[in-house]
């Protein structure tokens, strides 16, 4: 009996780190040094103007941009008022995501140009249809705690397809989502969607029901259109995602600590400005860090760089006391094999043990370039996974069940005695998808492979009716604004049948 004892360490879950405390601010410091003396490049001039009012020194001013330079101060001082959580909730509040130190959340990825079919099996251009169909997937995966895209919606507008793409995922799900839009006038376009969805302005301010992935351009580049929908981010409440993607040996440095500190710097500007237009602004930093494979000059989503990148750049954004975006889910692979599945487990492990807060990308294969639907039902069986590990082993009377071994004696059997039977379900993960037969009830069942019933799995989910989540009239009044984004973009109309 663990009665009156001092000193005694709980550890509830498993602890896993990358970086120490030393090493962060090694990391810390050099990033600052960055923005002082190196500084960022930067294309709006209105977002140089703001930098420039909060203190930071303008050089080197063409007509495109101009080069900024933060002094430490003001990093500080933009810590000080940069909220060390961010919540963003679905369309019906039953999905809530609160963004801080330690807490996981796992979601898919955006803007793929190609889908793996789910009747066909066929790589091809994705469609508003796929763009729903995942969204439908996603609402139907408990381990699933928010929603991006997975496709490109490529038979729209150009200029317009990032509002039918909300429009499609507002059709399917009611988790929180991640959205990404083609411009400022994208994301005016979208809050107004998401205002009739929730109903109204007043009601948003009560919970955003979207956040807003924004990339700066690496190396230390921060385009117009990165700094306009910033701004209008910090002017709307809107959280938004300030998600550098570096990559080792051709973006940033080869050496993994030198992406990491240029990717620091990248992201502390973005904390810096947002703070400046407005203390207290919601907003999420990390990305997608790796490194480009030195042979095919892919930027890997399956290395273990990228899974090490995540997890040291989390364990610098709870240092900061700064939500984090994270990256796994995720592989280099064309289809759903056992490269996939190994890769998708590693980074979905890493990310949930480090505490990554939004951990994106799951469903993502071909390095980014396609969604699969298959992916994403086995990823979730492997969060489930990983979820029972990070619970952990906890160590009490109750648990290590001195009276139960009294009881039960040498030679016995725990299969009858009510402590098994009161907490099998609960201390036991239980499979849904992965096989435990014997290998007679195993052939008995159809012999299938685990990639068989994941793709039967993702059928079954396609093809069960749903309630709708949008009626007729909110349905209307959402396309309508699509619609009208399409009229003012009509000379980008694409032919539909170049992507049949």
């Amino acid at each position: 009996m663990l009665v009156n004892r001092s000193n005694y360490d709980v550890n509830d879950t498993p602890i896993f780190q990358v970086l120490t405390e030393d090493q962060i601010e090694a990391i810390y410091y050099a990033a600052l040094r960055v923005l002082y003396e190196t500084g960022v490049r930067v294309y709006d001039k209105e977002g140089v103007d703001v930098a420039h009012a909060g203190g930071a020194i303008v050089e080197e001013t063409t007509e495109q941009s101009s080069l900024v330079k933060i002094p430490h101060y003001m990093v500080d001082k933009a810590r000080a008022t940069v909220p060390s959580k961010v919540v963003v909730t679905g369309p019906d509040r039953q999905y809530r995501m609160e963004l801080f130190k330690n807490q996981i959340y796992y979601g898919g990825g955006s803007d793929t140009p190609y889908t793996l079919d789910p009747y066909t099996g066929e790589r091809r251009r994705s469609t508003y249809q796929d763009v729903k169909n995942c969204a439908r997937i996603a609402q139907a995966l408990p381990n699933y705690d928010f929603h991006m895209s997975l496709g490109i919606t490529q038979d729209t507008a150009v200029g317009t397809y990032d509002r039918w793409q909300y429009l499609a995922m507002l059709e399917s799900t009611s988790k929180p989502i991640n959205i990404t839009a083609v411009d400022i006038e994208g994301v005016r376009d979208q809050l107004e969607m998401a205002y009739i969805r929730v109903g109204g302005k007043e009601e948003w301010r009560k919970g955003p029901i979207f956040s807003l992935y924004i990339e700066p351009v690496s190396p230390l580049s921060h385009s117009e259109e990165v700094i306009q929908k910033l701004l209008f981010c910090c002017d709307n409440d809107i959280p938004f995602v300030y998600t550098p993607c570096p990559l080792a040996g051709a973006t940033a440095p080869c050496t993994l600590a030198g992406l990491l500190v240029q990717a620091l710097a990248e992201s502390l500007f973005g904390i810096v400005l947002s703070q400046l237009r407005k203390p207290g602004a919601q907003l999420i930093i990390g990305g997608l860090m790796s490194n480009m494979d030195m042979l095919s000059t892919i930027y890997s989503y399956g290395s273990p760089e990228m899974a090490l990148l995540s997890a040291g750049y989390t364990d610098i954004t709870k240092w900061l006391r700064v939500p984090e975006y994270e990256t796994a889910g995720c592989s280099d692979a064309k289809l759903f094999d056992e490269q996939a599945a190994m890769e998708a487990a590693i980074n979905i492990a890493t990310a949930g043990l480090i505490g990554g807060n939004m951990i994106h990308d799951v469903g993502y294969l071909d390095s980014g370039l396609t969604s699969c639907p298959d992916l994403m039902v086995a990823s979730d069986e492997i969060i489930d996974m990983v979820k029972r590990i990070l619970r952990g082993i906890p160590v009490t009377p109750d648990t290590m069940a001195l009276d139960v071994l009294e009881e039960v004696g040498p030679g016995g059997h725990f299969m009858e005695h009510d402590h098994t039977y009161d907490r099998f379900k609960t201390e036991i993960w239980r499979p849904k998808l992965i096989d435990r037969q014997n290998w007679e009830n195993w052939t008995m069942s159809g012999g299938k492979r685990y990639g068989e019933r994941v793709h039967e799995r993702v059928i079954e989910i396609l093809e069960t009716e749903t309630e709708p989540l949008l009626d007729e009239g909110m349905f209307a009044e959402m396309r309508r604004i699509c619609e009208l984004a399409d009229a003012r973009h009509k000379d980008e109309e694409l032919d539909v049948k170049m992507f049949v």
